[in-house]
């Protein structure tokens, strides 16, 4: 049984394409063996749960494709099971491309990146819309909200996962965000205010030495 996550991307076309450049027979090498399954494990789930970005591929009646850009707290990702993502989509600019893109197409791709580990997770799903407005909805918005997080929760989205990929760390430029660095940081601000200090004291201590008369007792 093949791969799942694959399963969905290698139409005729992608094989085509496959066999045209010669990597055809290493892919099927490389998923021979693999997990079949759809559910998320420990690593995937913990990855998730650090992550306060990621991108939502949808495409509408044109064919067009369209990338999201999600962000928030860490975790606002939320693993609702070992299957099943869901998280709170808060107004916004009011376009609702994605949206609209769900009426069409429940299909989705999210792509998650940990710049700093180089790492990154590629995850295919179906999507589905529930307005928090509903009456039913309630356990599920309290599911997917953040607390202290003040922003009013329109709908719902949850992605039944149909299959995922790690993906190669080549030509992932390592950056840090702002909370990643502040440890380091204030270690190296520590450090810098000592030795600002002891140079302060050093050529306080130097300028007296050369205050003093010669033959003056210390």
């Amino acid at each position: 049984m093949p791969h799942r996550y694959l399963t969905a991307l290698e139409t005729p076309s992608v094989e085509a394409a496959q066999q045209e450049y010669g990597s055809h027979t290493a892919m099927r090498r490389l998923i021979a063996g693999w997990d079949t399954d759809a559910e998320l494990g420990e690593d995937e789930a913990a990855f998730i749960a650090e992550r306060d970005t990621f991108y939502l591929g949808t495409a509408g009646e044109s064919g067009w494709p369209y990338v999201q850009h999600r962000g928030g707290p860490p975790g606002f990702l939320k693993v609702l099971d070992a299957g099943l993502l869901g998280w709170a989509d808060y107004r916004g600019n009011r376009q609702y491309v994605s949206i609209g893109n769900l009426r069409s197409s429940a299909k989705v791709s999210i792509f998650l990146i940990d710049y700093a580990r180089q790492q990154r997770l590629k995850i295919l799903g179906e999507a589905r819309v529930v307005d928090a407005r509903r009456a039913d909805a309630a356990d599920l918005v309290a599911k997917v909200s953040t607390p202290g997080y003040r922003a009013h929760v329109e709908r719902v989205i949850t992605v039944e996962v149909h299959g995922y990929d790690w993906n190669c760390p080549q030509h992932i430029t390592p950056r840090w965000t702002q909370a990643e660095l502040a440890p380091v940081l204030e270690k190296l601000h520590g450090e810098l205010k000592d030795l600002r200090d002891t140079n302060r004291r050093l050529l306080g201590e130097l300028t007296e030495l050369r205050g003093r008369k010669p033959g003056t007792a210390s």
